[in-house]
């Protein structure tokens, strides 16, 4: 399938949502503010712009450090596990991803999957929705069972709003595999891919921002 490249290039998907000022945030994360105390426009030399923001906002990339103490920080992820390829599995589901769902449609031997949902239709919407779709725990042991490199996700987190023991997380995290979350599939169909995912070098870091482009296999 051919999609529209939203600015990745010729074949190319990108599926990270844009940065920018008052985006909707997990709550509870830092807000993103990005202003511009240089601007030619109103005759400066040069324009300088500053970003404050949380490692969680937007597209970014979990490392195990986000849940474990001495797991690997995000800098020090391999990158083989975020590029390479990845299979788009549409969830009918509401609610979940549940893994009777992910059993019936994932690839054997497919490294990096990506979860289209409803989600994708949430980043078009005012403020933060808690009744996204999550991955349930039992999911998230099989995709750990069958080997995968990489998980993602096409909202602000893989686990359920609210939840403490944020089981989806540990499965993933705890067998060293990274988690995209904030993804946005709306141009994209169930599917084969090949995938770059590319977070920022932030060292020592639980988390990072990330751009994520995809182009269908021929």
């Amino acid at each position: 399938m051919k999609g529209p490249s939203r600015g990745a290039g010729i074949g190319w998907i990108d599926i990270s949502v844009p940065l920018k000022t008052g985006m909707v945030v997990y709550p509870g994360d830092a807000p993103v503010l990005i202003d511009r105390p240089c601007d030619v426009a109103r005759g400066d030399r040069v324009t300088l712009s500053r970003v404050s923001m949380g490692l969680h906002a937007g597209t970014h990339v979990d490392a195990p450090l986000h849940l474990f103490e001495k797991g690997l920080p995000v800098d020090r992820v391999p990158l083989a596990a975020l590029i390479g390829t990845a299979q788009v599995i549409d969830i009918m589901d509401e609610a979940s991803i549940t893994r009777p769902e992910v059993e019936a449609h994932l690839t054997e031997g497919c490294g990096i999957v990506l979860f289209k949902t409803r989600n994708s239709a949430l980043w078009r919407q005012a403020g933060f929705c808690a009744s996204y779709v999550s991955l349930s725990a039992e999911a998230a042991e099989y995709l750990v069972k069958k080997g995968v490199s990489a998980v993602g996700i096409d909202y602000l987190s893989i686990d359920g709003f609210g939840q403490d023991e944020l089981r989806a997380h540990a499965m993933l995290l705890g067998a060293v595999i990274p988690v995209i979350e904030g993804l946005d599939l709306s141009d994209v169909g169930a599917g084969l891919y090949e995938c770059i995912c590319l977070p920022l070098r932030v060292e020592g870091g639980e988390a990072a921002p990330a751009r994520v482009i995809v182009r269908p296999l021929e």
